[in-house]
This record gives C-alpha cells, sequence and structure tokens, in this order.
C-alpha cells in the first residue's frame, strides 16, 4: 500500500504527466486524492478477503467487533498511504520510491511491530524506535479486537496514536508537495 502510492506518484512526475496535471485547474490535494484512493478501495477489499477467510475458512474467532475491527484496519490503511504520500513527494524516481518503501517500511515492520518478536524483548532503544511504526499500533489493536474482545473503549490510545501519525504525515506531505511545486 506505501510503496504502490509512492510509486505511482513518482512515475506521474518520471514521465512529466504531474506537471500537466498540475497545471490543469485541478488543485493539487485532489490530484493526490485521486491517486490514493484506488489503493484505499484494493485495500477494502483486501481486508474484507482476509476477514472473511480468517472467519469462515480459518475459523478464526473474533471476539470484539467485526465492524470496529475493520474501520480499524481502514485507518490503518489511511495511515500507510499517507506514508506512501510522504515517500513520493520526497523522491525522484520509482527505484528511490520503492528502496525507501521497503527498507523505510517493510523491514521496520516486520522486524519492530511485534508481529514477529514481542517488543518487550527487544533492547530499550529497539523498543524507543518501535513506537513510530504504525504497524506496532495497529498490531496491537488487532490483537486486543481479535483476541481479548475489548472495544474502542480499550484501544482509544492506539487510535489516537494512528489517527494522529496520518494527520502528522498528510500535513508534512502536503507541505513538501507544495515546496516542491515552487
Amino acid at each position: 500500500c506505501t510503496m504502490m502510492t509512492a510509486i505511482t506518484i513518482v512515475r506521474e512526475k518520471e514521465r512529466g504527466t504531474m506537471e500537466v496535471m498540475l497545471v490543469s485547474p485541478v488543485k493539487p490535494l485532489k490530484i493526490i486524492i485521486a491517486k490514493a484512493v484506488p489503493y484505499l478501495i484494493l485495500s477494502m477489499i483486501n481486508i474484507a478477503t482476509i476477514l472473511f477467510l480468517s472467519v469462515y475458512v480459518l475459523e478464526v474467532p473474533v471476539n470484539g467487533s467485526l465492524l470496529l475491527l475493520v474501520l480499524e484496519s481502514i485507518l490503518f490503511t489511511i495511515t500507510s498511504l499517507s506514508l506512501g504520500l510522504l515517500i513520493s513527494s520526497a523522491t525522484d524516481s520509482q527505484q528511490t520510491a520503492m528502496f525507501i518503501s521497503l527498507t523505510g517500511m517493510f523491514l521496520p515492520t516486520v522486524m519492530l511491530s511485534g508481529f514477529m518478536f514481542p517488543i518487550e524483548n527487544m533492547p530499550l532503544p529497539l523498543r524507543v524506535i518501535s513506537n513510530i511504526v504504525p504497524a506496532k499500533w495497529y498490531f496491537i489493536i488487532v490483537k486486543s479486537v481479535m483476541i481479548k474482545g475489548v472495544g474502542l473503549h480499550a484501544i482509544w490510545k492506539e487510535t489516537l496514536i494512528l489517527a494522529g501519525m496520518t494527520v502528522f504525515l498528510l500535513v508534512l506531505s502536503m507541505k513538501k508537495f507544495k515546496i516542491r511545486l515552487s
């Protein structure tokens, strides 16, 4: 999600079509949103497919609210898309965008989210760094809703952190995008 968003916008820059779109009467924000929406829709289809297969084929219990789980998944997807927008506004080539997405997002997500290794067992510096990895907070949310069956009252902090990251990344990427336009 992050990588595809970053690559799509950078590809437009490389081809020169981004400049054509930017001189059109359409506002830059609408262009960026139009580039991100298809990936949001694809991600929502992925979320629905994964949840369907998990619950009905693999019989993984969802002890909490399925709606809450879907909404939190959409929030995480938007956070990932926002990061992709930031990467695309900071890079000029698809290779660079892909490299940053893979090394800057994929590896930290796998290593520092608590998915592969418990965060409690990591050295203190890595535990601190894990706090800026959005997947850590999403992983906590998913475990809490699916396994513990908690509601929003128990995961509001993690939800607020993801929402804050989303807003921060969107604002930063829009500022960076405007700076690069001038």
